[in-house]
């Protein structure tokens, strides 16, 4: 999950695994798998960064062992 600010101001959570896009329209946009749109005040690339955080976090694709040095599958 990572947190979001609306243009209004409102912070608020959703589940990155759902995120499609993340387009600058110049606002960021964030098109969700099911076609849901939301505009937030974050710049693109602090959304992508907190996505990559949030995947490390999660461990998704073992991407914290890989880039960590860690090789399991020895």
């Amino acid at each position: 999950m990572i947190k979001v600010t609306k243009l209004n101001g409102k912070t608020f959570t959703i589940n990155a695994l759902y995120i499609e896009t993340v387009e600058s329209l110049p606002d960021t946009t964030i098109t969700f798998t099911g076609g849901k749109k939301i505009v937030v005040s974050e710049k693109e690339e602090e959304i992508i960064q907190s996505i990559i955080t949030f995947y490390r976090k999660i461990n998704v694709l073992g991407l914290r062992d890989i880039e960590e040095g860690n090789d399991y599958e020895k």
